[in-house]
C-alpha cells in the first residue's frame, strides 16, 4: 500500500515531468525538421489505433500521456530510494522506455517509425525529473 505522501509525491512529480520530458524530442524534431507533434499523434493511436486525424490522435493522447505519466511517476516515488534519487530515477526512465518503445509501442506502426533515440531522451528526462521531485519533497519534510 502506498501512503499519502508518497501518492502526492508521485502526483506532484508526474505533473511535472509530462510537461517537460517532452524537451529532448521537441528539440530533436525541431531541429530536424519534423513534427514536434509527432510523439503525441503516435500515442494518441494507442486508444485511437485506424485514427488518422491529427485533432482526434492529439485530443486522444492527453488522456493516455497524463495517465501514464501520473501512474508511473507514484509508482517510482513508492520504489526509489532517498539517496541517488534522481540518478536512479533516470535510469528507471530507461527501463519504462524498454516497456514502453520496445515492447508496447513495437506493436503500433506510428510509434515504431518515431526516431527512437529522442524517445529514449524523453523516458530518461521523465525519470530524472520524476526522482528530481520526489527527492525534494522529501527532503523538505
Amino acid at each position: 500500500m502506498i501512503d499519502r505522501e508518497t501518492f502526492r509525491d508521485g502526483l506532484a512529480a508526474g505533473a511535472l515531468a509530462a510537461v517537460v520530458s517532452g524537451a529532448p524530442s521537441t528539440l530533436f524534431a525541431t531541429l530536424a525538421d519534423g513534427s514536434p507533434l509527432e510523439p503525441s499523434l503516435a500515442a494518441g493511436t494507442l486508444v485511437l489505433p485506424r485514427e488518422q486525424r491529427a485533432s482526434r490522435l492529439l485530443l486522444a493522447a492527453v488522456p493516455v500521456h497524463v495517465a501514464l505519466s501520473l501512474g508511473w511517476a507514484v509508482v517510482l516515488a513508492a520504489v526509489l530510494p532517498n539517496k541517488r534519487t534522481t540518478e536512479l530515477g533516470a535510469l528507471a526512465g530507461l527501463g519504462i522506455a524498454a516497456l514502453d518503445l520496445g515492447i508496447i509501442g513495437r506493436r503500433y506502426p506510428r510509434i515504431r517509425a518515431l526516431p527512437q533515440l529522442p524517445q529514449v531522451a524523453d523516458h530518461v528526462a521523465y525519470g530524472a525529473t520524476v526522482g528530481a521531485v520526489v527527492c525534494r519533497r522529501r527532503l523538505a519534510r
